[in-house]
C-alpha cells in the first residue's frame, strides 16, 4: 500500500474536513469614511415642537442627488425654515438647506431647492384634505438613516399661541425640577 500524505485519503482524493460548530461569520460594518452609520438620526428641528402643536407623524421617503446624500449623511444641512406643501397631487419639502457638497464640484446641486417626498397615495389624500380643510401645516421634525435611506418624519402641526409656548416651558422646567429633587434624594 503507497504512503499517503497527510490530508489525503488512501484512493488519492483529499480528506475534506467539517467546518467547526462555532459561531457564524459575522460580516464587519461597512466603512462610511466620516459619515453616519446606516440607521442613526442626521438632524432634528427644535423649533417645530417649539413653535407648533404636533398633531400627527408621518414618515416619508425624499428623492435627492448624490451629491445632496452625501451632503446630508456628513451632517451639513438645516430643517428650521423648512416646511411641506403640496404642488398639485405631489408632496415636497421647501426651504430645506442642505449645504454643497466640496468634493462634488460641477455636480453639485443647489443648497435650497424643493425635494419630492414620497409617501403612499392614500396617506397623500389624507395629509392634503387636513391641510386644505383644517388649515393645518406639515413641518419636517427629523431627517434619518433608515436601512441606508434617507427618511423625513413630518408632523402635521397646528401654530402656538404665546400662552402655549409659555405653559410647555413652565410644564418642562416643572419637570426638570421634579427629576433633580428625585435624584438628589437618592
Amino acid at each position: 500500500m503507497p504512503a499517503t500524505r497527510p490530508g489525503m485519503l488512501p484512493s488519492g482524493r483529499r480528506a475534506v474536513r467539517p467546518l467547526p460548530a462555532s459561531k457564524p461569520p459575522v460580516s464587519k460594518p461597512k466603512k462610511t469614511k466620516g459619515l453616519a452609520p446606516a440607521s442613526t438620526l442626521l438632524t432634528k428641528n427644535r423649533r417645530a415642537t417649539h413653535e407648533y402643536e404636533v398633531l400627527e407623524r408621518h414618515e416619508a421617503g425624499i428623492v435627492l442627488s448624490g451629491s445632496e446624500v452625501k451632503s446630508i449623511r456628513a451632517g451639513r444641512v438645516s430643517l428650521a425654515e423648512a416646511y411641506a406643501a403640496f404642488v398639485g397631487d405631489e408632496l415636497y419639502l421647501m426651504q430645506a438647506h442642505v449645504s454643497e457638497y466640496e468634493q462634488a464640484h460641477a455636480r453639485n446641486h443647489e443648497p435650497v431647492r424643493r425635494r419630492k417626498l414620497l409617501m403612499h397615495r392614500q396617506e397623500l389624500n389624507k395629509l392634503a384634505e387636513a391641510v386644505e380643510k383644517q388649515g393645518l401645516t406639515l413641518v419636517p421634525l427629523s431627517l434619518y438613516l433608515k436601512d441606508g435611506r434617507v427618511k423625513v418624519e413630518l408632523a402635521l402641526v397646528r401654530g402656538k399661541q404665546m400662552h402655549d409656548k409659555r405653559a410647555s416651558i413652565k410644564e418642562r422646567e416643572q419637570k426638570r425640577e421634579m427629576s433633580r429633587a428625585l435624584s438628589q434624594r437618592e
